[in-house]
């Protein structure tokens, strides 16, 4: 019989639209100003801490909504950002310079809504607001620490071939290794040695037995690709253990990388937030230096002078058994003794490394040590900020057996200095520094402002179609209208449960094209079933034929339009993907209540009249 539909139709759409429902419902929740609290290195959150500022903000008669601890990190919920900033003030008065307090917008979803992954659509920098930086890598700096590197393992690997040299130097200007020998023969045999190890270098015999080690164009080129592609891991892991909401990381050209904090509105701590873009370094204490005369400036030649986190003189050797970007895991724990330790995972090749080194160093002690690259403020010749190198020890730790591809940090002086020291591990160590080359702060205030004339524009242009369709097509129009604010739902939906979407504004302009376009298939239904009543047919038909005729120019016109969304997002970056995205969503959800809901309202209503009387 026509227009008949099987309950499971029914059911179907029912599913749909009520799991699209409960997780477009965040949406009307809105965010709360927050404040973000994280220990730096020294120090550790804990319940104590959050009992410390409920006491303060009560004291200060600052009106919060909560303060809890979640996920290692004090979250305090405020009513107006009048409180937020207030409250700001006086935290960071409380907790001093080893905690970071940072701006925020957290969701006020249900917990009952959380449980079930329900939450807001993520919110980009132009709607939510937030701060903005362009970064970029010193390749110099990452060229000469391979060429660094390079010496390290030619020593150890002429070593084991028993191959004898006189000295292996740097020649950093020139980006290469040079290689003194006694005899030809040598020069002969570090080359066969060598060049077995890597091939991807060219070895070069210069005058008085010397042997010149340079990097090839390709080896070159993927060095400069790997730093970029681990500092944006690296970045990116060390922002997500953080806990900032839906960060952006990516690259930007040859040497860049863009980094998005939504919700982030202090500058100033968004640098914090993202960490020390700092190296690691293991190296062993030279425990047969003075260290007072090393103090006084007379360091050994083999070694060199530093200073711990309280300014006490370390001297340490200048051979670097091992840098943190082999560490593909770290965690903080307890030792037998109910001391804090922090236990360390290497990949195969730093494991390697790592054991040869410390086979013979057992019952020595051995430093980590902490090295960050700040600007000075100055400029070089090419415009590019100098960068100023800060050492510091951050931990000493005796080798108690030989070390493989898993070790552990003793020595620690608290549980939140050896968690902090493990984040900063398991993050990774940045393969080159990195310098802010551009920052922007997107206010709170701005992105609001976005959202509300965005919301008019679509609020404005639902209402135009809502009274044409009314207008013009009656009763149909009203189902159609009905499939509209389906539509919408659906879409908000779809764009919340999908992992890693993020609206921004040209996406809440494909919203609002996805309104205008949403009724095109109405439209055409409807024109169908009129030419069809106008040729004689029954409302029963008319509607059946109405329907099924209309299909084909409705995926035909359709589809070409969804092959222009998918070329945008092949093609196109940043903004234009995110209006990508929702254009394609919405030419689905269009097609899905135009076709199906609609068809399943008629047919209940007006589908078993016999007559050819419909109000359409």
């Amino acid at each position: 019989m026509l227009n008949q539909n099987s309950i499971w139709r029914y059911l179907l759409v029912v599913v749909v639209m009520a799991v699209s429902f409960i997780y477009a419902l965040p949406n009307i929740y809105p965010s709360d100003p927050s404040l973000q609290i994280n220990a730096t290195r020294g120090a550790e959150v804990t319940a104590e801490v959050v009992d410390k500022i409920s006491t303060e903000l009560t004291a200060k008669q600052i009106n919060s909504k909560s303060v809890v601890l979640e996920d290692g990190q004090v979250l305090a919920r405020f009513l107006t950002t009048e409180d937020q900033l207030k409250a700001r003030e006086v935290i960071e008065q409380l907790l001093g310079d080893k905690y970071v307090t940072a701006l925020n917008l957290a969701p006020a979803t249900p917990a009952w809504m959380d449980s079930i992954g329900a939450a807001p659509m993520k919110l980009g920098l132009d709607l939510r607001g937030g701060v903005h930086f362009l970064m970029e890598i010193d390749m110099k700096t990452a060229m000469d620490k391979n060429v660094n590197d390079l010496v390290q393992n030619y020593r150890t690997d002429l070593r084991e071939a028993k191959v004898r040299y006189r000295s292996v130097a740097a020649d950093l200007p020139k980006q290469q290794v040079v290689l003194t020998f006694r005899s030809p023969e040598d020069v002969k045999a570090a080359q066969k040695v060598l060049s077995e190890k890597d091939r991807d270098m060219v070895y070069t015999e210069g005058a008085d037995n010397t042997l010149l080690v340079s990097f090839s164009e390709a080896k070159v080129k993927a060095l400069r690709e790997d730093a970029v592609a681990q500092n944006i891991t690296i970045i990116r892991n060390r922002v997500n253990a953080i806990g900032v909401a839906e960060p952006l990381v990516q690259r930007q050209g040859a040497e860049r990388i863009v980094v998005q904090l939504p919700g982030v509105q202090d500058t100033a701590r968004a640098k914090e937030i993202l960490g020390a873009t700092a190296t690691l370094e293991f190296r062993l204490v030279d425990e047969s230096a003075d260290v007072a005369s090393a103090a006084a400036g007379r360091v050994p030649p083999a070694s060199q002078l530093f200073y711990d986190r309280s300014g006490a003189p370390v001297v340490l050797q200048k051979r670097i058994m091992l840098t943190g970007n082999h560490i593909v895991g770290a965690n903080a724990g307890f030792d037998e003794y109910s001391r804090p330790q922090v236990n360390i995972d290497l990949d195969a090749k730093g494991g390697n490394s790592f054991s040869l080194a410390t086979k013979d160093a057992i019952g020595k002690a051995m430093a980590t040590v902490f090295i960050e690259y700040k600007p000075t403020g100055k400029k070089d010749a090419d415009g590019k900020t100098i960068l100023e190198k800060k050492e510091e020890v951050v931990s000493v730790a005796t080798i108690q057996a030989r070390l493989g591809r898993s070790f552990r940090i003793t020595g620690l002086d608290a549980p939140g200095e050896a968690q902090n020291l493990a984040v900063l591990l398991r993050a990774g160590a940045l393969i080159a520094p990195i310098q802010i080359v551009e920052e922007r702060t997107i206010g709170p205030s701005l992105g609001q402002e976005n959202i509300d004339l965005g919301m008019n524009a679509i609020m404005w242009g639902m209402l135009a179609v809502v009274g044409f369709m009314v207008f013009y097509y009656k009763w149909f129009g009203v189902v159609a209208n009905i499939a509209l604010a389906c539509n919408l739902v659906l879409l908000v939906g779809m764009i919340a449960m999908i992992p890693g979407a993020t609206l921004t504004l040209p996406g809440m302009a494909g919203i609002l094209l996805t309104v205008g376009m949403a009724v095109d298939a109405n439209v055409l239904i409807n024109e169908r079933i009129r030419e069809e009543l106008a040729n004689g047919r029954s409302a029963m038909q008319a509607i059946h034929e109405g329907y099924d005729r209309a299909f084909a120019t409705i995926a035909d016109s359709n589809i070409t339009t969804l092959l222009v969304a998918l070329i945008l997002f092949g093609v196109g970056t940043g903004p234009v993907k995110g209006f990508a995205v929702t254009l394609a969503l919405g030419i689905l959800t269009s097609i899905f209540t135009a076709v199906v809901i609609t068809r399943l309202i008629v047919n209940a209503v007006w589908g078993q009249r016999r007559g050819a009387d419909l109000p359409v």
